[in-house]
């Protein structure tokens, strides 16, 4: 099903459900949407408690008004065409525009108002993840709540009693409603501004699908066997870049909201987990690693200092999490001779091309068609040539002298004279590293390929 199609006919399921919602609607906040998939700026607050916002890659902060004391929000569950990266949409649910929906804010000791208003063609409800509050308003739908009708408005108060990461999703039909994207963040910020402050502060969920190519809408009965695995509904190269000063402290939030478990592995610096779901970390429990697991339906910040300036791989490390969409019943060709074979049929198929009997390295370079609305497997162009990524990667890129708040893609890394790994061809190398204690301070010996040595 098509984008016009979907929308359309979406349209027409909850036609009748607006009309009935008008009067409601007229006391809540007012609806605020987003279609882009460009990063947003953080949202300053004008009022309330103050706070220093974040940055919701490929998405944005929903904004909210005060009213008698409490900070009221507007979300509205509704289908929406996200673009998973360019050359691809996909029909999915969400809120307010957007899968995920946008990030909610606030800070420790608000009373918010969340107003709910369902445009799905299903009921629906919203759990809100990792807050502490009242049973009446966890949002698990028969249990603690009848569900929000299709065209009902429903309206969740209650304090936030602590700061950290969370998340909100629907607890109704939950295998068709979160396999087609619905989920979003929180952030609630301490109460005194001067606890845990970073320099750069970003947030994302994980999430994945399973969209047979050529089409347009998910799978929802799919349990293991998924083929786009995203940050916030983005696969690379669609995911923006995340921008970083050398020597700032920098915060990612992560929520994995997938089937699995993903390995996030960061290069160029060590990352500490200094937040859950279920809270901070103390100062004394955190350690360093460079790879961070994000179990299923989870919630994690982390927190790292960028020494070295550069484009540094952020990513899953399950490799084909760093794919495009594939088959599950794709043969493996390496080690096998088409030479013959290849002639003969190219007597009936000229084009036919020879893939995969020497590795799938040149699936990065190879321009194939593809189907309508497909991704390749391999994609995205860096300064030395294909990526050969996909899915769940994107860069950090971290520059000397940026300026705070300036989230402006600075461009590739203009690399210092002598720092680039380059190929061998014999000639003396060069050695710039100091020698240590240990070593003469005259000269280290270099062996030079075939024998022989070279000082230096």
């Amino acid at each position: 099903m098509d984008r016009r199609n979907f929308l359309r006919g979406s349209a027409a399921a909850t036609l009748g459900a607006a009309a009935v919602s008008r009067a409601a609607l007229a006391g809540v906040p007012e609806l605020a949407t987003q279609s882009s998939a460009v990063t947003q700026p953080p949202l300053v607050p004008t009022d309330g408690r103050p706070y220093r916002p974040v940055v919701t890659l490929n998405g944005w902060t929903l904004p909210w008004r005060m009213k008698d004391g409490v900070k009221e929000f507007h979300l509205v569950a509704e289908p929406v065409v996200r673009e998973i990266a360019p050359g691809m949409k996909a029909n999915l649910w969400g809120y307010n525009g957007q899968s995920p929906g946008p990030t909610i804010e606030c800070v420790e000791g608000d009373r918010v108002r969340i107003f709910v208003t369902n445009r799905l063609p299903e009921h629906t409800t919203i759990h809100w993840h990792g807050i502490l509050l009242p049973n009446g308003m966890d949002g698990v739908g028969g249990l603690t709540q009848p569900q929000i009708g299709v065209g009902k408005t429903f309206v969740y108060e209650f304090e936030m009693r602590k700061s950290g990461t969370f998340m909100y999703h629907p607890h109704a039909d939950e295998m068709t409603q979160m396999a087609m994207g619905m989920m979003g963040a929180i952030v609630v910020h301490p109460r005194d501004p001067a606890l845990h402050v970073v320099d750069r502060d970003y947030v994302f969920l994980i999430n994945a699908y399973d969209i047979d190519p050529g089409s347009y809408t998910p799978r929802v009965n799919t349990m293991t066997d998924f083929n786009l695995w995203t940050w916030n509904s983005r696969a690379f190269p669609g995911i923006d870049s995340l921008v970083c000063g050398t020597g700032e402290t920098l915060r990612i939030r992560m929520g994995n909201l997938t089937m699995t478990n993903h390995p996030i592995h960061i290069h160029g610096t060590e990352m500490f987990v200094t937040g859950t779901d279920g809270g901070w970390v103390r100062e004394s429990a955190r350690w360093p690693e460079v790879t961070v697991d994000m179990p299923v339906g989870a919630m994690r910040a982390v927190e790292c200092t960028f020494v070295d300036p550069g484009d540094w791989s952020f990513h899953c490390h399950k490799s084909h999490h760093t794919m495009g969409p594939m088959g599950h019943k794709v043969p493996t060709m390496i080690g096998v001779d088409h030479s013959g074979l290849v002639k003969r049929i190219r007597k009936l198929v000229p084009d036919y091309m020879v893939m995969g009997d020497s590795g799938m390295a040149e699936m990065g370079e190879m321009q194939m068609p593809l189907p309508e609305n497909t991704l390749p497997m391999m994609t995205g162009d860096g300064p030395f040539g294909p990526i050969e990524m996909g899915g769940m990667f994107t860069i950090v890129k971290v520059r000397e002298g940026l300026a705070p708040g300036d989230f402006r893609d600075p461009g590739w890394y203009e690399h210092p004279a002598g720092t680039v790994a380059r190929e061998w061809t014999g000639e003396a190398v060069s050695e710039t590293r100091q020698p240590g204690p240990a070593a003469d301070a005259a000269t280290l010996q270099v062996r030079k390929p075939g024998g022989g040595h070279s000082d230096h």
